[in-house]
C-alpha cells in the first residue's frame, strides 16, 4: 500500500479533512482489503452514534410526472412510453394514515417536478400532514424550487429536504442534464435550503455515464465542505427509454467504498442503503448498511402506481404492500445484528462530536 493511500487512510479514520489528490487515492485503492477495512471503522463510529437502529423513512411516490428532461432518468419528460399517474390528495393521506399506523414517524414525499403540484397545492398537503401527524417529520423530494417555495414549505411543516446535486463537476452535470438545467441554480437551491432551516440531504449517483474518479473525489469534496445533514448515493442503473440506456450500471463495490468513506468524513450523517443498492445485488441493502448506512426507505405508496415510477430498470419492491416491505426488511436487518427503530430519526447536530468523544 503507498504511502498516499496509507496516509488518506489514517486521516480518514481521524476524521480529518481530506484533499482531492487523497480522495482520488482512496478510490483508486478500491480492493476488498481496503473496502473491509473502511467498512469496519465505519461500523464502529455508527455505532458510537446510532447503536445498531436503523431508520425507516415512508416513501410516497406521488407524482411520475416531470417537466425535465435529464438524459438518465426514466420519468423524463420525452419518455412517450411513461405511463403517468398523480395521487390525489386524499390518496397521499392514506399513504400517511397506513404508514403511521405500521410505526412510520418520517415521510418522504417525492415526486418529477410537476407543475401541476403548485406552492399552494403542496403547501396544504403539508400543512394537513403535518396536523394529523404532529410527532412525525416531513421531507420532501420535489426537485429545484424557488426559494419562496422552498421557505413556504418549511413554514407549512416540512423540515427536511432531499436534492441529489448528481455531480459537484459542471462539464459532467453538462453531460447529463439537457441546456435547460443548471448546475449553478442546482446548488443555488441547496443553499437556499440550508439557509432557511432544513435538514438537507444532496447526493450523487455511483458509476454515471461520463464518470471518472477525479470527479467523484468532487463530489466528496463538495459533501466534506457543504456538510449536508444527509447523503443520499446509490448505484447508476440505466433505464430502457434514455439516451444511457447502453450504459455500464454502477457497481455494488464502488458503492459500498463511498458510504464507508462518508460515514468517516462525517460520522452523524443520516445515510440511506437505497434501493437501487438492492436492485444490483439481492442483499445490497444489507451490504450498505454494514459498510456504514444507517437509513432505509420503505415504499408506501398504492401498489397499483409503483412499477410506474421507474426511474431505472428492475426497480425492486414494486409489488409488496406496505406492511409485508416494513416486515421483509425488519427481518433483513435482524439477520445482520441491526434493528428498524421507529422514532424520527432526526440529524444529529455536528457540534455532537466534540462532545460524544
Amino acid at each position: 500500500m503507498n504511502t498516499i493511500l496509507t496516509n488518506s487512510i489514517n486521516k480518514l479514520i481521524r476524521h480529518e479533512l481530506l484533499t482531492h489528490g487523497e480522495f482520488v487515492a482512496l478510490l483508486q485503492g478500491n480492493s476488498e482489503d481496503l473496502r473491509k477495512t473502511l467498512a469496519y471503522e465505519a461500523d464502529q463510529v455508527r455505532r458510537k452514534y446510532f447503536g445498531n437502529r436503523v431508520y425507516i423513512r415512508g416513501l410516497i411516490e406521488f407524482t411520475n410526472y416531470c417537466k425535465n428532461d435529464c438524459l438518465y432518468c426514466g420519468i423524463r419528460y420525452s419518455n412517450s412510453n411513461a405511463e403517468r399517474y398523480r395521487l390525489t390528495e386524499d390518496e397521499i393521506l392514506l399513504c400517511c394514515e397506513q404508514g403511521h399506523a405500521l410505526g412510520f414517524r418520517t415521510f418522504v414525499l417525492q415526486g418529477g417536478e410537476d407543475p401541476y403540484f403548485t406552492d399552494e397545492r403542496m403547501t396544504k398537503i403539508v400543512a394537513k400532514i403535518h396536523h394529523l401527524y404532529p410527532d412525525c417529520a416531513i421531507t420532501l423530494s420535489l426537485g429545484e424550487r424557488s426559494k419562496e417555495s422552498y421557505q413556504a414549505l418549511y413554514e407549512a411543516g416540512a423540515e427536511r429536504y432531499l436534492l441529489r446535486h448528481e455531480t459537484a463537476t459542471k462539464a459532467h452535470y453538462d453531460q447529463l442534464h439537457p441546456s435547460s438545467m443548471s448546475f449553478e441554480h442546482r446548488m443555488q437551491c441547496l443553499q437556499d435550503l440550508k439557509d432557511i432551516g432544513y435538514q438537507v440531504g444532496c447526493g450523487f449517483m455511483v458509476g454515471s455515464p461520463f464518470q471518472t474518479i477525479e470527479m467523484l473525489a468532487n463530489d466528496l469534496l463538495f459533501i466534506q465542505e457543504f456538510r449536508p445533514h444527509m447523503v443520499g448515493i446509490g448505484p447508476f442503473i440505466s433505464h430502457t427509454d434514455t439516451p444511457f440506456r447502453e450504459n455500464k450500471n454502477g457497481t455494488l463495490e464502488d458503492t459500498l467504498l463511498l458510504l464507508s468513506i462518508l460515514r468517516l468524513m462525517q460520522p452523524t450523517l443520516l445515510l440511506p442503503a437505497t434501493t437501487a443498492l438492492g436492485t444490483i445485488a439481492f442483499n445490497g441493502r444489507e451490504q450498505g448498511i454494514l459498510a456504514g448506512a444507517n437509513v432505509v426507505m420503505p415504499n408506501l405508496s398504492p401498489v397499483s402506481v409503483r412499477k410506474q415510477y421507474s426511474l431505472y430498470d428492475n426497480k425492486i419492491c414494486t409489488g409488496e404492500e406496505s406492511a409485508q416491505c416494513i416486515n421483509c426488511l425488519a427481518g433483513r436487518m435482524n439477520g445482520i445484528d441491526y434493528e428498524i427503530v421507529v422514532d424520527r430519526g432526526d440529524a444529529i447536530s455536528s457540534n455532537c462530536i466534540s462532545l460524544c468523544d
